[in-house]
């Protein structure tokens, strides 16, 4: 690891301790960069002291839960540090989260205060039996009205059964930094739940520190770099940046969210040295005209893990930085990456203080070039989540003989190398074949008038799978779904031809560009969908 990565003993892997040390260190350099808002290392260690002091004037205590619904701003970082300094657990909530799915995440964290936009205010008003919830307040970051439908045209909505207040203003108290063990949770935060109910993964302070050394070593961060994120900060990519940023002396910038348009003049725009892509970010930025801004910042590498290794030259080619491929979830840490031995395409090898095995469905280690799902253990105390919040059950399940199942189905090749190939859930099984979407995805991102695409089965009258495919095509593009066919047949195993097409103009996404395939499968055939096989088209073996 390069010299620039501060290193902390183990009973000092905690935020507070973390954060006091860096800003003796770095005091007057610039820790984050937030809209209009710049916070040097000692405002930040300020304002974690006085945050901390006003969550424990309104009763807060260490180890309560605290639900943060907010997108990228200053107010995020301001609770998430207050938090971390008295000891309560932060539960970041996507900004999407709406019904059942944001009364679960309620419900299961046992949150006590509830912060958030006037978005969240006005999806919170529709919540079936809000009394139930265990909240007892509910601050609003905006200037709005205490009645959270003043601006919902449908007023249809029972009121609120909690107080509503504006965020309080920081006072001129500091609290004392909590004690804290490494392995006590910093944060809860929810999986998408695409196969039920969203899980909350308990990170561990100590996590949040692998997560950054790793990262920080496979970046290659030197001494007061500039990381600039467009990642939304309620999942653990842009939390993670945070960490990277403390831990190397660096800057943070936290743009509000990601954009096609202005994404090159950022990095111009704050001289940023390392930035991260994810999912489609990448195929959309290369789907737009060149731009003098393209190569006029000097940022030399970008962190992009599941960038398909077709982009990656044309990206760099493009925009003059490097992508780094790796391999980390909300519950592990960044176990695979790839360093100086690149192999586009693969996810790279195992990094030092990681075990992992491909395994069958018995947990038995499969061989080298037979797929299986990918079980992973940390060598390091703390490295991985604890567990999933209030569901021992699910923990179990996941971290059953001691490993970790990840239920991605991998490979790992001769040379060591990890190539992702699906997730479990989503293969498909047609005609007895097992067929990967990921695959199928491959070979469709390759034609020229296609810019996004989801493979994903529905059910057909044969009660099997089908495989069908929703498709974005590039700006000005058009296709006609039978050249598409005659395109995909010698590219891929007949059987994996889709049967259903069905082009739209956006496909539904998270807020970090990840497809949300499981609205697509509950969405499923449409009339507007193309049937090869009603439209007579047949694929020959």
């Amino acid at each position: 690891m390069t010299d620039a990565i501060a290193t902390f003993a183990p009973a000092e892997r905690t935020l507070p301790a973390m954060l006091a040390q860096q800003c003796a260190r770095f005091a007057d350099r610039t820790l984050l960069v937030a809209g209009a808002q710049r916070w040097s290392y000692a405002q930040a260690l300020d304002i974690a002291q006085r945050s901390a002091a006003l969550l424990q004037a309104q009763g807060l205590r260490s180890g309560d839960r605290v639900a943060l619904l907010c997108s990228n701003r200053p107010e995020f970082l301001q609770i998430f540090l207050g938090c971390a300094w008295m000891g309560a657990i932060t539960v970041p909530i996507n900004t999407a989260a709406r019904g059942a799915n944001l009364r679960h995440i309620l419900s299961n964290s046992g949150a006590r205060l509830f912060i958030t936009e006037a978005e969240g205010l006005r999806a919170l008003a529709y919540l079936e039996e809000p009394g139930a919830l265990a909240l007892e307040q509910v601050w609003s970051l905006d200037d709005v009205s205490a009645d959270p439908n003043a601006n919902n045209a449908n007023n249809n909505a029972a009121p609120l059964p909690w107080p509503v207040q504006p965020l309080p203003a920081l006072g001129d108290n500091r609290a004392a930094a909590a004690e804290l063990e490494p392995g006590d949770t910093l944060a809860i935060l929810y999986t998408s739940g695409t196969t039920g109910l969203s899980k909350g993964v308990c990170c561990p302070h100590a996590q949040y520190y692998w997560w950054s050394r790793y990262s920080a070593q496979l970046l290659g961060l030197g001494d007061a770099e500039v990381l600039l994120t467009t990642l939304p900060l309620f999942h653990t990519n842009a939390l993670n940046a945070f960490f990277q940023a403390l831990l190397t002396g660096s800057t943070l910038v936290v743009e509000k969210r990601f954009s096609a348009s202005d994404f090159s003049a950022a990095l111009v725009r704050h001289q940023a040295s390392v930035t991260y892509v994810l999912g489609a970010m990448v195929p959309i930025l290369l789907s737009r005209d060149p731009s003098p801004d393209d190569r006029a910042h000097r940022v030399r590498i970008a962190l992009a893990p599941a960038i398909p290794a077709r982009f990656h030259a044309s990206f760099t080619e493009r925009f003059g930085m490097a992508l780094l491929d790796g391999y980390g979830s909300t519950e592990s840490n960044f176990v695979i990456g790839l360093d100086a031995h690149q192999k586009p395409g693969s996810m790279g090898r195992l990094v030092p203080g990681f075990q992992a095995r491909v395994a069958n469905e018995w947990d038995e280690e499969l061989p080298d070039g037979q797929p299986g799902e990918l079980l992973l253990r940390a060598d390091e105390p703390f490295a991985f989540a604890s567990g999933y919040f209030g569901m021992p059950d699910k923990t179990v399940e996941a971290w059953r003989n001691l490993w970790f199942h990840t239920g991605d189905r991998v490979l790992r090749d001769g040379d060591g190398f990890y190539h992702f190939l699906d997730r479990l859930k989503d293969a498909i099984r047609r005609r007895g074949e097992n067929i990967s979407s990921y695959e199928v995805e491959q070979v469709l991102l390759s034609h020229p008038a296609i810019a996004l695409a989801a493979v994903f089965p529905v059910r057909s009258e044969l009660a099997e799978d089908e495989v069908m495919a929703a498709i974005v095509l590039r700006d000005g593009a058009s296709l006609d779904p039978v050249e598409l066919i005659h395109f995909c047949q010698p590219r891929m195993a007949y059987f994996a031809v889709p049967r259903y097409l069905e082009f739209m103009t956006e496909l539904p996404a998270t807020e970090n560009g990840k497809i949300q395939k499981f609205k697509l499968r509950e969405r499923g055939i449409t009339p507007s969908s193309w049937d090869r096989e009603a439209a007579g088209i047949t694929v020959k073996r």
